[in-house]
């Protein structure tokens, strides 16, 4: 009888132990979402909105067509498609494309789009601001031309915005007195009739006099509203791009009359500038957003991580949260290096994930089980065929797949096999665990990954189980190319 009696906490004591082993094994857990700067490799004059569930993000192309990045996450954005979602570029307006801004406004067909971007034929003395207007209130198009916003008057401009204060809408941008000559840039504003026409003469409100404003070349540009607690302020871009002084200043309407110079007064130092120490250089033409929650405001801007660097593709798109001064100004900080590790703005969904859809086997999907990789059908349980796609492990413009219910786990290739495994927090794991998102081998609307050490081989699945090989053959293109889906 007394070796029954004692049966029972002999089980207790190996059920302990039992549970104590279990600790050793990772669990699905909340964990406060994070990233870096910047979110691209290439991103110049960056405007961005947070809309019914996802972030957008549309930075300058150049020579057309505009694209548009889309993503419900700053992770997923960083490894978003460009979509172009307009491409209507005839001789004469079909050349230096710079700088669209989307704003959504109430049009004469109701809520829509409008895209404002400058162009012209090739020379800077051709550039002028046009609109493009949506056919619905998805962001993403498609867009339709409406015309060029000067009209008849013809004014050069760029770098064009949209304000509306009362109950009156305005337009800013930067001009100059005449035609292109040379002329130093300035800030103008004119009320509009409708979100491609003016309704009056513009009126200059900021000219580059500051020193501060004058470094290379005397220049105001880029200029966007900011309006909080009833009050309106202007943030635009002064000094010359080419240089590491670019930077922003801050206007604000103290009149009544916007249309009035005198009604606007210039704060008389830069309100966000080069930072040495972070390595930033340059950063300005920036755009505001708000968090997914409404509570926090955030910059978005460009910069360059070198002094020498200029007015080029090296420009990469930044975003950071910006507070409130004492006096109701905004305070924007410092520029953050691209090492500072910052919380995601408050209100992204918690636990966002991609999952990557077979392109040839499309009822399977990627997923991990017993931390071997394959492709299956009706995944089960979810969260096993679910990853975050985060910046490269082994450095920016690439991706790694973290595992969504065994966070700090991520897809790596082991002797050319892909296994879940925990991050060690060596270069070979960041090596072996980073990818280069191509365009699909078999699709080019899909995606292929490229291995980072083994830039021969990309990510593809054989007899269902996932690998990195060569891609020789039409059918390992198919199997190497992937849908990334949510």
């Amino acid at each position: 009888m007394s070796r029954t009696r004692r049966l029972p906490a002999l089980l207790l004591t190996l059920l302990a132990l039992l549970a104590s082993l279990t600790v050793a094994v990772p669990a699905a857990q909340a964990q406060t979402a994070t990233f870096t700067n910047p979110l691209n490799s290439s991103g110049p004059d960056p405007w961005m909105t947070y809309y019914q569930g996802n972030y957008y993000l549309m930075t300058t192309p150049w020579n057309g067509p505009i694209t548009m990045r889309r993503a419900a996450t700053i992770e997923g954005l960083k490894h978003a498609a460009a979509v172009p979602v307009y491409n209507d570029f005839p001789a004469g307006r079909d050349k230096n494309v710079w700088a669209p801004e989307f704003h959504l406004i109430n049009g004469p067909n109701g809520p829509r789009w409008f895209i404002y971007y400058s162009a012209g034929a090739g020379g800077i003395e051709d550039q002028r601001v046009h609109v493009a207007e949506s056919a619905g209130t998805d962001p993403m198009g498609p867009y339709t031309y409406k015309g060029m916003i000067f009209g008849a008057q013809n004014w050069w401009g760029i770098d064009g915005s949209v304000v509306t204060i009362g109950s009156q809408r305005y337009f800013l941008w930067s001009g100059v007195p005449g035609q292109w000559t040379g002329n130093d840039p300035s800030i103008y504003i004119a009320a509009m009739t409708s979100p491609w026409t003016l309704s009056t003469q513009r009126t200059v409100i900021s000219t580059p006099q500051l020193s501060w404003e004058t470094q290379g070349t005397p220049m105001n540009e880029g200029p966007v509203a900011l309006q909080h607690n009833g009050r309106t302020f202007v943030v635009y871009s002064a000094s010359a791009c080419q240089g590491p002084d670019y930077k922003l200043g801050l206007l604000e309407l103290t009149g009544t009359n916007p249309l009035s110079s005198s009604a606007w007064t210039k704060r008389s130092q830069p309100v966000f500038q080069r930072s040495d120490a972070n390595g930033v250089y340059g950063p300005g033409h920036n755009g505001f957003f708000t968090s997914p929650d409404g509570t926090e405001h955030w910059i978005v801007y460009h910069a360059n991580t070198s002094a020498s660097q200029g007015c080029g593709g090296t420009r990469t798109t930044r975003i950071q949260e910006f507070s409130w001064n004492a006096d109701g100004t905004p305070n924007f900080g410092t520029p953050v290096s691209v090492s500072t590790v910052l919380p995601v703005p408050s209100g992204e969904t918690v636990g966002a994930y991609n999952r990557l859809q077979s392109y040839n086997f499309p009822t399977r999907y990627v997923r991990h089980a017993d931390f071997d990789v394959r492709i299956d059908p009706s995944v089960s349980p979810a969260q096993d065929g679910q990853f975050r796609l985060v910046t490269g492990l082994a450095g920016t413009g690439t991706v790694s797949f973290e595992s969504v219910n065994y966070p700090g786990y991520y897809l790596r290739h082991s002797a050319y096999d892909l296994v879940l495994a925990p991050n060690d927090g060596t270069a070979q794991f960041a090596a072996d665990a980073t990818f280069r998102r191509t365009a699909g081998l078999a699709d080019a609307a899909a995606a292929s990954f490229q291995s980072y050490n083994f830039p021969d081989r990309y990510l593809r699945h054989y007899d269902y189980l996932l690998r990195i090989d060569p891609i020789t053959t039409a059918t390992a293109r198919a199997d190497a190319t992937f849908r990334v889906t949510s």
